[in-house]
């Protein structure tokens, strides 16, 4: 976490959810909303201008389409509010990125726009969600909400702004429509325990364990990749893969802890991805939310697998391309789109039913080339082009052995291992009859948190960098 992160941890997320309970119940998506407003703006108000727009044009589209009579009419605010919202992303991702690109090919010298270095807080989030109310609405899954302060409360609910989930209008319209008995003891008490252990996950282990790649990957304070042996780059990897699944799991459950808090059960973003034996399920599994979203606004819409294999293969293209450009304006990112394109691929037209039979080879081959991808995934990082880390892990080379790290990291490596399996879960129910025991280990586990948050200030939340 940033210095501002903590500072909004330790000092307006409790005045928020104070706030919050006292007031009555008509009034909360009122008082959410100007909080979420404030979280916004916390670092600057440049983009708030934009957000509000975008809030206002799919606000009117869905009023338009819940009223008109005509399909024409529906299918064209639509496609109109999907665009607006998809060009606004679109245009603040990824302009430069098309700069760059054309200098390269044409060498044509021209100048990338320097106020887009620093991009709209969550705009690839809630242009999302956006899009996903407007369709919903548009096949009457939903009724458009008439309420514009419910509707904002929605968009820019601020435990979901920063890196999700993506949570679908439906999913929280029900919570925000109660005015009475929003919130529980029992979600509050949920919705702790799921954001402590969320930052656990955070705090505890992915800024641990991110130590290791940075001392393998940094020039300054590490030891180069370069000088790296091939056991000591791949004990790197996994640890990127292992912090990077923490950090991002972590403050999912931050987020949706947090909102269950106030009354608002969200769907899980992960469920425990690195025990599968496919990729397909791997991707049942890992950031859950995104996965749906292109499935039931990308995939299905464009035939899904109902217009024959080929046509399948090239939805599935377009979804995995538009995944890894999701992720980040890089050649390494659509790389590592495609990447997955092929295994999926390759899945489903002859190995699944080879890996549905198997048992521990299965999960050993998912975890290799998901550890590999990771490595795709971060080759735009300083220190890790994606050729001298391809070269460091398959062709066998000495270099800084792995044993000093093994040292060093070992217990770590070990406890992260676990705690990305069922374990901590199978424990915490085992307590459930013992409420002391529970207390205990939740006391301790949120004065542990808050001793990695105070002295962390320099970590930031690396998903959100996506």
């Amino acid at each position: 976490m940033s210095f501002n992160s903590v500072v909004f941890l330790f000092c307006f997320m409790p005045l928020a959810l104070g706030l919050y309970y006292l007031v009555p119940g008509r009034a909360k998506n009122a008082v959410l909303l100007l909080e979420s407003i404030l979280f916004y703006c916390w670092t600057g108000i440049t983009w708030l201008p934009l957000i509000a727009v975008l809030i206002i044009v799919n606000y009117i589209a869905g009023l338009l389409m819940q009223n008109a009579s005509k399909a024409s009419v529906r299918r064209a605010v639509l496609l109109l509010a999907v665009v607006i919202s998809a060009a606004s992303m679109v245009f603040f991702k990824y302009t430069n990125f098309l700069i760059d690109t054309i200098n390269q090919i044409s060498g044509a010298g021209l100048s990338s726009l320097t106020f887009l270095d620093v991009l709209p807080l969550g705009i690839s989030y809630y242009s999302f969600k956006l899009i996903s109310y407007v369709a919903d609405v548009y096949t009457r899954q939903v009724e458009a909400e008439r309420n514009p302060i419910t509707f904002a409360t929605y968009v820019i609910l601020y435990p979901q702004l920063i890196v999700g989930p993506i949570v679908r209008y439906r999913d929280m319209a029900p919570a925000l429509h109660k005015v009475k008995g929003r919130c529980t003891i029992r979600q509050a008490e949920a919705g702790a325990v799921m954001f402590v252990f969320g930052l656990a996950k955070k705090v505890i282990l992915a800024d641990s364990i991110a130590a290791l790649w940075q001392d393998i990957i940094s020039t300054s304070e590490g030891i180069g990749l370069a000088n790296a042996s091939t056991p000591l780059v791949w004990l790197g990897i996994l640890a990127y893969s292992l912090q990077l699944y923490f950090d991002f799991a972590g403050f999912s459950e931050m987020s949706n802890g947090l909102s269950l808090m106030m009354g608002f059960e969200c769907p899980a973003n992960f469920n425990l991805p690195y025990i599968s034996a496919s990729i397909t399920e791997f991707w049942r599994r890992w950031h859950i939310t995104l996965s749906q979203f292109f499935r039931d606004y990308i995939y299905i819409p464009l035939g899904g697998n109902r217009r024959g294999p080929g046509r399948q293969i090239l939805n599935m293209l377009v979804v995995w391309a538009l995944t890894g450009l999701w992720h980040g304006a890089n050649w390494n990112f659509i790389c590592w789109g495609l990447y997955y394109f092929v295994l999926l691929v390759i899945e489903k037209n002859f190995l699944l039913k080879y890996l549905k039979k198997g048992r521990i080879w299965p999960h050993i081959y998912t975890l290799f080339f998901v550890v590999l991808g990771w490595g795709i995934f971060t080759a735009n990082a300083a220190g890790a082009p994606l050729g001298l880390l391809l070269n460091r892990l398959f062709v066998p080379q000495g270099g800084i052995s792995a044993l000093y790290y093994l040292r060093n990291y070992g217990v770590l490596l070990v406890v992260c291992c676990l705690c990305s399996t069922p374990l901590p879960s199978w424990i915490w129910d085992k307590t459930k009859k013992v409420l002391p025991l529970r207390l205990l280990i939740f006391a301790a586990v949120a004065i542990l948190c808050t001793a990695y948050v105070v002295a962390a200030t320099g970590s930031t939340a690396l998903y959100a960098d996506f």
